[in-house]
Formats: structure tokens, C-alpha cells, sequence
């Protein structure tokens, strides 16, 4: 796009009839309920699988069937616009998750439960990208950075501290709650959307113009190839990955349908996803850089109360506690990125913020240990999470530079689908690394847990001795030595894990500072694009 395009684009805006700032609290408190439910149930699973008669392993697919429809409905969310209207469309999926999040309380069985999930997932699918749509076209572009300050709260504080929510209501009430609790909000939120927000005038004129054709085509090619896409990664380490033969047809299954999906929409009229916006720079660099975001902010959010409980012996609520602390410094630390988009240009802060997590990610492979102190960790968590905030606002902002007015559905759209693909990617790579970097280690240090080892047998035969004093048997006690010390070496083999796995999510963070200067610069004062040379 060029400097006039651009700056016809930028005085083209039409502020809203009401506040912007009213709109934005209520569009990011609808997208904030949904964000919470990608999270809050994870800790309640255990309760679900007792009161449903379901085993451990049927009750991850509350997750996995969530994930799927909602993954499936956010990058269409645009071609929805298109065909519905933005208003009608926010305030249809409104209705949806939250009538889905009353049948999900009152399911009375596994089956009944996962349906409604599907309903759930989809209803949600469409309110983050329409929220970050909203707030594109609410605000002129020298102010996105502070509105998507807001939109920040809902996209990467609400998972850290969904964990925590889900555990204390089910801990103290039901799990069924954790549903229970979007109603009053869904209400609240669907009568606020109907009195405050109206379609802007490029949107109604479209939709007048003749709408857009049904792509049956291109949806199946793209649930076919999410859905796929979404159990490989959600089931893979528990299936041994390629070694599974289930696995192997997912992953053949996603890779020719998204693959077909991009060849196919390539060349449609009115594509279901917009793929050619892949041929802006701009969007191209900051869809990569979201979805390392969701990777990398998904991955530490689950390393560290996975550290803490199974091998500090942290309860659910403690090491939420943890995770709640750092969620509340980046809350503050938002507005203040948000007004630094007004000041420095975006792809300098993008920088900033990979270049910090890199540094803070490495730090943390210097301090986990066993001995690591509740203090020690909460503001370990909180230097590993400060960084997000330079990173993700920023992205969010520059994704819509040299992008039609009329494209910032789609633009939202696929940008939040990234965002989620990462997180599904990242959460998968770190429990397999830490599940094969374990074995590595508990190998690697069994080797020297041998009678060719004079320390080791020294060392049995002093903590027999002393069981022995305390009245077990000779036998006895020399076994409950040898459990002892397994037990160690184990807990050593997965420290060591972790340190690997945060040494990788170091050297993804610093690849990243450096492919953040490829994004074009853009004039932090005006908002609108300077050069895309």
C-alpha cells in the first residue's frame, strides 16, 4: 500500500456514536469469557470423569472438542461478517456460548457434555477476533495500541488465571460452576453489544451489495484439516507420536486439507479465508509472531505449576497463586505498552519483548531447582511473563497497517487463529520435551546408580542403616533405600528436563528478536504505514 493509500485509509475513520472506551470494556469482557473457558477446566477434569462415570482419558476430550470448534470458526469469522453482519453475528455467538455454557452445567452424561462443548467452542471461535475487529475500527490508528492494552487482558491474562478460578470454584462448589458463571456475563454482555455497537458503513453496504456465497468447499477442507490438526497435537505424546499409526493419518489428513484449504482459496472470489492477506508483510510477520506468542506465553504458563506440583508438592490453588501474581503485573503493565505504540515504533517494542523473554527464559534455566523457594518462583513467573505484553500489542496493532478497512474481520480472524494454533503447538512441544528429556536424564544418571559405584553403594548402605535403627528389617530397609533414591533420580531426571525445555523456549525467543526487523516501520504518531520497502 502506498503513503497516500494509506493516509486515505487513516482519514476515512468515523468515530463511534458512543465512548470507544465503553465499547472496549464491553467487547473485551465478552472475548475475556471466552478466553477463561479455554483454561478453567483443565483442573476439573478429574471431578467431571468421577460425577459422569468417564475415565481421565475421555475427560480430556471436553478440552480437545472445545478446541477443535473453536479453532475451526475463528478463521472464518470474517466470511461470517460478510454474510450476517458484524453486530448480529458478536451478539449470535454470545447466545451461543452462553446457552452452551448452561448446557454444559447440567450435562448428565460424557456425551451430552462434549456436544455442548462443540456449541461452545463455536459460539466463542467468533468473540475474540470480532471483539479485536471492534475495537480496529472503534479507534484511529495512533490509538489501536492503547484499546488493544485492553484486549491484551482478555488474550493472555485470562489464561493464567483460569487454572486458579477452575480450581477454587470446584474445590469449594461444583464443577458444573465453572459454566454456570458465564450466564449473568453472557446476559450482561449480549444487552450491552445490542444497545452500543453498530456495524460500520463498509460492512452494511457490502452486506447490501448481494452478500457472499457459501465456500462448502473451502470450510470442509478447513474443519477437516483443523480438526485433525488439533487432536494430533492434543493427543500426540499420549499416543508416541508418529509411532502411532492414529497419529500418523492426522497428521497426512491436516497437511493435505490445509495445504488444499490455501491452493483452493487462493483462487476464490469469496474465499470462506481470506489467505491472500498473506501477501502483505506486515500481516505475514506479525501472524508468525502471534503464534509464537500463544506458543511460547501457552508453554511456560504450563511449565511452571507443572514444576511446582508434581515435584515441589505445590497444591492446584498454591501454584496458582504463582501463576495469579504475574497475571496481576502484566494488567498494570498493559495500559503502559499501550501508550508506548504512540511513541516508539511497533517492531522496536516487538523486539524489546523477545529480546527480554529470551534473557528471562534463560535466567530460569539457571534457577529452577528443587530447592526453589515460593518467592523465588512467583517472581521468576513474573519476569517470564512481562515480556508478553511488549510483544503482543504491538503485533496486534501492526497486523492491520496497509490492510483495507473492510478486511479487519478477516485480519482478526486469522490473527487470533494463529494465536491459538501456537498454543496448542506450544503446549504440545513442551510436554513432549519434558516426557523424552526425562527419560534422557534418568538414563543418563542410572548409569552412574550402580554397584560400580562405591559413592552410590556408600550412600545405600548409610540410609539402610539408618531405617534399620528404625526398626525395619535389614532387607527391608535396603529396599526402601534403593525406592528412596530412585525416587531422587527421577526428581533429578525431570528437573533437568524442565531446565532443557526452558533453554529451547530461550533459543525460539531470541530467533524471534531477530525476525521481528523484518516487520516494516510504521509512524507511531499517525498509526499509518511509512513504508512497506
Amino acid at each position: 500500500m502506498s503513503d497516500a493509500n494509506a493516509e486515505t485509509q487513516y482519514t476515512d475513520f468515523r468515530p463511534p456514536k458512543v465512548n470507544p472506551w465503553l465499547i472496549a470494556v464491553v467487547v473485551s469482557l465478552a472475548a475475556f469469557m471466552e478466553v477463561l473457558d479455554t483454561s478453567i477446566a483443565n483442573v476439573a477434569l478429574p471431578h467431571i470423569a468421577g460425577d459422569l462415570g468417564a475415565s481421565n482419558d475421555e475427560s480430556t476430550w471436553v478440552l480437545t472438542s472445545y478446541l477443535v470448534s473453536n479453532a475451526i470458526i475463528l478463521p472464518i469469522s470474517g466470511w461470517f461478517v460478510g454474510f450476517l453482519g458484524r453486530k448480529r453475528f458478536f451478539m449470535i455467538c454470545i447466545v451461543l456460548f452462553t446457552l452452551s455454557s448452561l448446557l454444559c452445567g447440567v450435562s448428565f452424561s460424557l456425551g451430552f457434555l462434549l456436544v455442548a462443548r462443540i456449541i461452545q467452542g463455536a459460539g466463542g471461535g467468533g468473540l475474540q477476533p470480532m471483539a479485536q475487529a471492534i475495537l480496529a475500527d472503534t479507534f484511529p490508528p495512533e490509538k489501536r495500541g492503547v484499546a488493544f492494552s485492553l484486549y491484551g487482558v482478555t488474550a493472555i491474562v485470562a489464561p493464567s488465571i483460569g487454572p486458579t478460578l477452575g480450581g477454587w470454584i470446584t474445590d469449594n462448589y461444583s464443577w458444573r460452576w465453572i459454566f454456570y458463571i458465564n450466564l449473568p456475563v453472557g446476559l450482561i454482555a449480549l444487552y450491552l453489544v445490542y444497545k452500543l455497537i453498530e456495524d460500520p458503513s463498509h460492512l452494511t453496504g457490502k452486506r447490501k451489495a448481494g452478500g457472499v456465497k457459501v465456500d462448502y468447499i473451502g470450510f470442509g477442507l478447513l474443519a477437516l484439516g483443523v480438526a485433525a490438526l488439533q487432536i494430533m497435537l492434543d493427543k500426540g505424546q499420549e499416543d508416541d507420536w508418529f509411532g502411532s499409526h492414529f497419529i500418523l493419518t492426522l497428521a497426512i489428513i491436516a497437511g493435505v486439507c490445509l495445504t488444499g484449504l490455501v491452493v483452493y482459496e487462493w483462487f476464490q472470489k469469496d474465499p470462506i479465508v481470506d489467505v491472500k492477506l498473506f501477501k502483505h508483510r506486515n500481516f505475514a510477520v506479525a501472524s508468525l509472531v502471534m503464534f509464537m506468542v500463544g506458543a511460547l506465553s501457552f508453554a511456560s504458563t504450563v511449565l511452571m505449576p507443572q514444576f511446582l506440583q508434581t515435584l515441589m508438592g505445590y497444591t492446584a490453588q498454591t501454584a496458582g497463586m504463582v501463576m495469579s501474581v504475574a497475571a496481576m503485573v502484566l494488567l498494570m503493565e498493559l495500559p503502559i505498552v499501550g501508550q508506548l505504540t504512540t511513541r516508539f515504533q511497533a517492531r522496536y517494542l516487538i523486539a524489546f519483548g523477545w529480546l527480554a523473554l529470551a534473557c528471562t527464559m534463560y535466567l530460569s534455566t539457571k534457577r529452577i531447582d528443587l530447592l526453589i523457594s515460593f518467592g523465588s518462583a512467583t517472581w521468576l513467573r513474573v519476569l517470564q511473563y512481562v515480556p508478553l505484553g511488549f510483544i503482543f500489542i504491538p503485533a496486534s496493532t501492526v497486523a492491520y497497517l496497509g490492510i483495507a478497512g473492510e478486511r479487519n474481520n478477516a485480519v482478526a480472524g486469522l490473527i487470533n487463529f494463529m494465536r491459538n494454533i501456537g498454543s496448542s503447538v506450544g503446549t504440545s512441544m513442551v510436554v513432549t520435551i519434558i516426557a523424552r528429556r526425562s527419560q534422557f536424564h534418568e538414563h543418563s544418571l542410572g548409569e552412574n546408580a550402580s554397584g560400580l559405584n562405591s559413592h552410590f553403594e556408600d550412600a545405600i548402605r548409610g540410609t539402610a542403616g539408618k531405617l534399620a535403627e528404625g526398626g525395619l528389617s535389614a532387607p527391608g530397609a535396603h529396599q526402601q533405600a534403593l525406592l528412596r533414591f530412585y525416587h531422587t533420580l527421577e526428581s533429578q531426571a525431570a528437573t533437568l528436563a524442565y531446565i532443557d525445555t526452558y533453554f529451547v523456549l530461550s533459543v525460539s525467543a531470541a530467533i524471534m528478536f531477530g525476525l521481528s526487523f523484518a516487520l516494516a516501520k510504521n509512524d507511531p504518531h499517525r498509526g499509518v504505514k511509512a513504508s512497506l520497502h
